[in-house]
């Protein structure tokens, strides 16, 4: 299920790069937000070296309650630098299997 959830964050993400409604944006925060929590509860669970922490991190930045104003160019980086890493988590856990 967490390949799963980290590819559909993944593609969420990738997504805000188009011209979306707001609500859209919204929508993509409390997921993004909802499954950074629990990636960062299973790590820290899991002992898995350091990921929790980066997880939290990831839930406070895309956390829709207190907004981080970055501006729309800098939330495109972001985006894409997020999806990447979650693309290398999805490959790297596939290949431990």
């Amino acid at each position: 299920m967490k390949p799963i959830l980290k590819f559909s964050i993944a593609v969420l993400l990738l997504l805000c790069l188009a011209d979306m409604p707001y609500g859209f944006y919204q929508f993509v925060r409390f997921a993004a937000t909802c499954a950074f929590g629990y990636l960062a509860y299973d790590s820290f669970k899991g002992k898995e070296d350091g990921k929790g922490f980066i997880f939290v991190a990831l839930a406070f930045l895309f956390q829709p309650f207190f907004k981080i104003a970055l501006g729309r160019t800098m939330w495109n980086v972001v985006d894409v630098l997020v999806a990447i890493m979650l693309f290398y988590f999805i490959t790297n856990s596939l290949k431990k299997k």
